[in-house]
């Protein structure tokens, strides 16, 4: 596996998704595992997908997990419903899921305050059967307003992701444009202007967009990168996709935040899966 030259890796700041990698230990050892690995932050998707609103006593041992392995979280997601599995959030789903993402809000917003993290996302939803596709980007909008004035509250900025069509053919924002529509709209409503774009490399690739162009159009409004190599959603060197290269193009463009490693660890635990990282660049700064 081709791995990334020191003075790439050492340009950008990396943080490990504990929800795709580490996924072989429990959920309040991966932090700690991060941190052997090398790693000084981390991000996460809502680890509790049956529960919004998980007890305190609950959350508070993923935040001792987190503050005793001396991590620093990055990134976490609203509730999105089962992920990994049907669904690709619930902001945008009339009647229950609706309800349970507005119930999320403010216990993630504070959560993410708890711990430092200043990014915050929010995936969009499916698209339902029988049910307006209008009517569901107008409580889209509503809520993805909640959530900004909750993300501003705590210091925080409000993502929204593209997924890829192949992968998620519901999920109505499967390009950049769409999703920086929705980022623009969001930012219009409230005046406040944290909606920032996620530009998750893999998507986009799967999608077939031109990556230098995506990045040169839309770094300004990014606020996270996510990266996997493609084909397979595997570790950076696996697949045909210069990430190398795009991180710099990344650079160039003004990005300064963090690169999120959301890829697959394949048929080896996931401590395994960081070859082409040196270790010395994998500290948080």
């Amino acid at each position: 596996m081709s791995g990334f030259s020191m003075d790439a890796a050492a340009a950008q700041r990396f943080d490990v998704n504990l929800s795709i990698l580490f996924t072989e230990l429990p959920l309040l050892e991966r932090p700690a595992a991060a941190a052997a690995a090398g790693f000084g932050a981390v991000e996460l998707w809502w680890p509790w997908t049956d529960s919004p609103t998980p007890e305190r006593s609950v959350l508070d041992a993923l935040r001792q997990a987190i503050e005793d392995a001396g991590v620093q979280l990055r990134g976490l997601n609203f509730y999105a419903g089962q992920l990994p599995g049907p669904d690709r959030g619930a902001l945008s789903l009339p009647g229950r899921e609706s309800e349970r993402f507005r119930a999320n809000i403010d216990v993630a917003a504070d959560f993410a305050q708890s711990l430092g993290c200043t990014a915050l996302n929010a995936l969009y939803g499916n698209r339902v059967d029988g049910v307006d596709p209008a009517e569901q980007d107008e409580l889209a909008l509503e809520n993805l307003v909640l959530a900004a004035r909750a993300a501003d509250r705590v210091g925080a900025v409000l993502l929204i992701e593209t997924l890829n069509e192949p992968e998620s053919p519901r999920y109505p924002l499967v390009t950049a444009p769409a999703s920086i529509a929705v980022v623009d709209k969001v930012n219009e409503a409230t005046g406040l202007g944290n909606a920032k774009f996620l530009m998750d490399l893999y998507h986009l690739s799967m999608n077939g967009e031109d990556l230098p162009s995506v990045i040169e159009r839309y770094a300004a409004k990014t606020g996270h990168v996510q990266i996997a190599d493609n084909p397979g959603r595997g570790a950076p060197g696996t697949g045909s996709l210069p990430l190398e290269e795009l991180l710099g193009l990344l650079r160039k463009q003004g990005y300064e935040g963090w690169v999120g490693l959301e890829y697959k660890p394949g048929d080896r635990p996931s401590t395994e899966a960081f070859e082409w990282l040196p270790r010395a660049a994998r500290a948080a700064r």
